[in-house]
């Protein structure tokens, strides 16, 4: 689009509240007080370099001086695109969700961009051409994938082909280091299983997420690999998949609490899943941790609530979505984030009253 269709873009901005004795502020006051043309203030709001910098912070400080703002759709107009980032998810947690909504906007505050959410559904035909009809449809700046839609490397495939910006949330890496944010779940997985080691626990069992689910993957191999390094075999009848949810804890914890001997600790891949372990060992009458030890995985509120307070692996979530979106708003994407190569967050165990060592 010509530099002459951007002006008359910003021209259809939304006037902003002015600090003059007019009361609205356009782009036609600031070129005028700024002896500029319109092209200019233009220039400034699109971040051109064809502007001299004693000219920008001219402009810049009149604007912010007048409360003048240019709308966000007559911008998009401009571009032929919006200023909107889309997150991308399928069956969260919503404690999970909640969290990456929060570290997206923290991110995209004062950035003029917002945040659009898309639930889809992974495993219903077409949910590919679902979220490219969405991006092409809002004229998204860019698309945060989180687990699993992030683990589908067809999905990838199908955005770089609309020419659609995208970071992938997962547990390893997928794609080109500027696509990616990772979560290390392998090694918190290992890390969980130490700690239950280290309290003397040698008859443990694992509740998994589901198997197409890269990070329960990567959880329960950490939690396995970890084990054999130190002498104990988990056996696949103390491993039970389960759902991410309350209630295929409950079961799990149901399927392996009866049989013999028991296990002395569990260690369920996310806090929902800790949470069922809790209430299938009240039905059976097992305290915890007196008679069986329980870690989770996520920190989440639940994790805090239960009583007693749950072992469990801290994700920083909120990190999570402020570092995916930041990466999307860098200049001259994906290259400046290349150059942010390595881009992760580590999930650490925190310590509460779930765990203890076993009964002799």
């Amino acid at each position: 689009m010509s530099n002459d269709a951007k002006t008359r873009a910003h021209e259809a901005a939304a006037p902003a509240t002015g600090s003059g004795t007019h009361g609205k502020s356009t782009i036609n006051d600031v070129a005028r007080l700024a002896g500029v043309s319109k092209k200019t203030v233009s220039r400034v709001i699109n971040d051109s370099p064809l502007v001299r910098p004693d000219t920008r912070q001219k402009i810049l400080s009149l604007m912010q001086e007048m409360g003048y703002a240019p709308d966000p759709q007559a911008r998009g107009l401009a571009f032929r695109r919006s200023f909107l980032i889309g997150l991308v998810f399928d069956n969260p947690t919503a404690q999970y969700i909640v969290n990456l909504q929060y570290g997206a906007l923290d991110a995209l505050r004062d950035s003029g961009f917002e945040l659009v959410v898309h639930p889809c559904d992974s495993k219903s035909e077409g949910y590919i051409e679902g979220i490219k009809r969405f991006a092409q449809q809002q004229k998204l700046y860019g698309v945060i994938l989180i687990p699993r839609v992030s683990e589908d490397q067809a999905l990838a495939d199908a955005l770089k082909e609309i020419g659609c910006r995208y970071v992938r949330i997962a547990s390893v890496p997928m794609d080109e280091p500027a696509n990616m944010v990772l979560t290390h779940d392998r090694q918190a997985g290992a890390e969980a299983a130490n700690y239950l080691e280290s309290l003397g626990h040698r008859r443990v069992a694992l509740i998994t997420g589901p198997k197409r689910y890269r990070s329960s993957i990567e959880r329960g191999g950490g939690f396995t690999e970890a084990l054999a390094k130190r002498g104990i075999e988990l056996p696949p009848e103390r491993v039970y998949e389960g759902g991410y949810t309350f209630e295929s804890g409950v079961a799990g914890a149901e399927a392996l609490l009866t049989r013999h001997p028991r296990p002395t600790a569990i260690f369920a891949c996310n806090d929902e899943m800790a949470a069922g372990v809790y209430k299938a060992a009240l039905r059976m009458g097992l305290s915890i941790p007196g008679d069986l030890s329980v870690v989770g995985y996520d920190d989440s509120p639940l994790a805090s609530q239960l009583w007693p307070a749950l072992t469990t692996l801290r994700l920083p979530v909120r990190d999570l979505g402020r570092q995916a979106a930041a990466m999307l708003l860098a200049e001259n994407w994906p290259r400046a984030a290349q150059a942010q190569a390595g881009i992760s967050v580590s999930p650490h165990l925190v310590v509460r009253d779930s765990c203890q060592p076993p009964q002799a």
